[in-house]
């Protein structure tokens, strides 16, 4: 299986689990909130591995740099 295919899985399996727990309630905002939860980890890891370095993460992440701070301060990942 491949890293894209497990993570991809992950996701699969949570989001199941998210809506079993929801046990018939309808979810709202679930987008919004779903690329939330994962932006942040990934922001913060991709900025690990860069050596906090917000030009070579970006590039990494194929945003422009503004882009990638705003999205720092929005997580509140900025240190």
């Amino acid at each position: 299986m491949s890293e894209q295919q497990s993570i991809e899985n992950c996701i699969r399996a949570n989001l199941e689990t998210y809506f079993r727990d929801l046990d018939g309630t309808e979810p709202s905002g679930l987008y919004d909130m779903l690329v939330k939860l994962v932006e942040k980890p990934l922001l913060d890891v991709v900025m690990t591995q860069s050596g906090q370095n917000q030009s070579r993460a970006a590039e990494w992440l194929g945003l422009n740099r503004n882009t990638l701070r705003k999205k720092l301060l929005d997580h509140q990942l900025l240190k």
